[in-house]
């Protein structure tokens, strides 16, 4: 039905929902306990907000989902919005299965509702109010704590999985815009002043694109890292990558369960999975390399990375 209107009384549901898959949507996974202690877990894109006061959030349940009982009794339910390298937990909640929280690391949260581990965002919420809505159910919470991890969030668009990344226009400067008046006189030839403008402006485009991939900064820092070592120490970690030993154990211990990594022996080294992964670090890193130093010569590239050498160097 490309480029046709469509009336109420001429559509077909599944023209409908393709139509509707061109509005790109975030993926959550919407956890209950009932008061026995069954707990639930459906993957969801209908998440959102509704008042900041109160703080109420909605999403919807098809009314012929098994879960929905649950829902109906608990007090409580915990939207667990999904970060970009989760699909896989979302295609576990996606399908049937008799035990979907098998093998899945979450706490309990308010009234019992399990809060999955390493996601983008999450919301307890007090059950408010339950809507009809034609063939689902609106359940509308009233929000008493969340968490904010601020990692890339997984997306959904025409049926497929997709990811942030930064529009262009945000990340171009217009043409035929005037150059910024922050290198006017003295400051256009101070180093300092031009090399942190300049990692800015590197970083503006590239660390986007790289927690696109779901994984922290840090995470990604020691995956390249690993990439041709037989195995480190976790002081050889620390060294290598400069974190604080708290964060490498943090990160260490996130990419160990999402089997990117091993740990035997106190050595830490990649698994078939994690090479995978890194990979495609080292593909947006040759990316973002080569656009924006492919305007220079090979002998210009040669110099500046002399000169950086010999200053990290000192």
């Amino acid at each position: 039905m490309s480029n046709e209107t469509a009336t109420a009384a001429g559509f077909d549901s599944r023209a409908f929902r393709r139509a509707l898959g061109n509005f790109a949507t975030g993926v959550t996974v919407v956890t209950a306990a009932a008061p026995g202690g069954r707990t639930v877990g459906v993957t969801a894109n209908s998440f959102n907000s509704v008042s900041l006061e109160p703080a109420l959030i909605l999403w919807s349940i098809d009314k012929r989902s098994t879960s929905h009982e649950v829902f109906e009794q608990a007090s409580h339910f915990a939207v667990n919005i999904l970060a970009a390298d989760q699909i896989e937990l979302s295609n576990n909640f996606a399908r049937p299965r008799d035990d979907r929280f098998a093998g899945v690391e979450c706490e309990q949260g308010a009234g019992g509702a399990p809060l999955l581990a390493d996601c983008s965002a999450r919301f307890q919420c007090e059950k408010f109010q339950q809507l009809d809505g034609g063939d689902h159910w609106i359940l509308i919470g009233k929000v008493v704590a969340f968490d904010d991890f601020g990692r890339s969030p997984l997306l959904y668009h025409q049926g497929a999985y997709s990811m942030v990344l930064p529009h262009t226009r945000m990340t171009q400067r217009a043409e035929g815009q005037a150059p910024s008046s922050h290198f006017q006189g003295r400051l256009q030839h101070n180093l300092y002043y031009l090399m942190t403008q300049a990692l800015r402006a590197y970083q503006g485009d590239y660390q986007p694109r790289q927690l696109s991939t779901g994984l922290r900064t840090s995470e990604a820092r020691m995956l390249m890292v690993l990439e041709n070592d037989a195995g480190l120490g976790l002081n050889d970690l620390q060294r290598e990558v400069a974190m604080p030993a708290r964060e490498i154990e943090e990160a260490v211990a996130n990419l160990k369960r999402k089997g990117l990594i091993a740990n035997e022996e106190g050595r830490v080294r990649l698994s078939v999975k994690g090479v995978d992964e890194t990979e495609m670090l080292w593909t947006i890193a040759r990316e973002q390399q080569d656009k924006v130093f492919g305007q220079f010569s090979d002998e210009q590239m040669d110099t500046f990375k002399t000169v950086l050498r010999a200053i990290i160097q000192g």
